[in-house]
């Protein structure tokens, strides 16, 4: 963390109270990633689909150089798979992508939140409780996006005791294809699922503040194992060419 005052610290007197303060926007890269991201994780894209880069430039207003720098993020957070010769296609969620996620999803997740139970401040658990209010809020308005991207910020929490450049670089590509199988497991599980995701972050909430890390552990195992479940029983009722 640099040096520099927080935010809501009084200006120092060098910068007039007027300056707006800088905030970096998104490159274009980032932005058509998110944009695929989220056609992807909410099935406008169909898995396996292939990539027209043509139409999507056109669609998004973007250069194809653009488009394509967008493309190879996604591919390396595992949203799409560029054949050679071939084009780009959606990565096809089938059981054993679907089980291969969640298994190392556990191992992440159980590693980093065994160092924020151990850890954490009185401000983490105010965040966590914050959290699962507002995630509460978002499935009583049946807003299932927020209540997806809350989620994610949830999981998120313990990163900041993570301490493991490798561990938090290889979540951060994976977040995506999590947001991606909780909507599939979520479409089969409707207000069912929110539900369980709701005594999921109450429970792990529980053994944090009692910094009871094999608990946590067993319960984030525990959450990937059913999440990983009702995903694959979703896809063994699709037909072949939308999975």
């Amino acid at each position: 963390m640099s040096a520099s005052s927080p935010p809501g610290s009084q200006p120092s007197a060098s910068m007039p109270e007027t300056m707006t303060p800088f905030k970096p926007q998104e490159s274009l890269t980032e932005q058509v990633a998110r944009h695929l991201e989220d056609l992807v994780a909410f099935g406008q894209l169909q898995s396996g689909e292939r990539i027209v880069e043509s139409t999507m430039a056109r669609q998004l207003n973007v250069s194809h150089g653009s488009l394509r720098e967008g493309l190879r993020l996604a591919e390396r957070r595992h949203l799409v798979q560029n054949v050679p010769r071939r084009g780009t296609f959606v990565t096809r969620l089938d059981s054993f992508f679907v089980r291969s996620l969640y298994d190392v999803m556990a191992l992440y997740l159980s590693h980093t939140g065994r160092k924020f139970a151990r850890a954490w401040q009185a401000d983490d658990m105010a965040r966590l409780e914050s959290l699962y209010q507002r995630m509460e809020d978002c499935r009583v308005g049946n807003d299932l996006p927020g209540f997806l991207d809350l989620g994610i910020h949830y999981t998120q929490a313990s990163l900041a005791y993570a301490d493991n450049y490798f561990i938090v670089s290889a979540i951060d590509d994976l977040w995506p294809s999590a947001k991606r199988c909780a909507f599939v497991a979520f479409k089969g599980g409707g207000d069912h699922c929110l539900a369980d995701n709701l005594s999921f972050m109450r429970n792990s909430i529980a053994a944090i503040r009692q910094r009871d890390e094999a608990q946590l552990c067993r319960i984030i195992q525990g959450y990937a194992d059913d999440q990983c479940d009702k995903v694959i029983r979703y896809l063994d009722t699709q037909p072949s060419h939308v999975r």
